[in-house]
């Protein structure tokens, strides 16, 4: 039985090379774009064993450390660069 959080791995057909160029915003639009994409297929996602680890071993170090965290206007200082 698989949990909501699970994503089937598949060999990508999209050559990332085309898109390296593209300026950061852009990448950024075209990464919401597909998360909004997913978001409407509305079915399961499976994560892989090694993301939910680094997720869950992300999520020990902040609990540990809470000055690790950063506020949202920081993160989007350094999103925008």
């Amino acid at each position: 039985m698989t949990t909501p959080l699970e994503i089937s791995v598949q060999p990508m057909s999209i050559d990332i090379a085309t898109h390296r160029g593209l300026p950061v915003a852009e990448k950024l639009r075209l990464v919401t774009q597909l998360w909004d994409d997913i978001a409407r297929e509305n079915r399961p996602i499976i994560v892989p064993p090694d993301v939910l680890n680094e997720a869950k071993r992300r999520w020990d170090e902040l609990a540990a450390d809470p000055s690790l965290a950063i506020d949202e206007d920081e993160r989007w200082r350094r999103v925008d660069g």
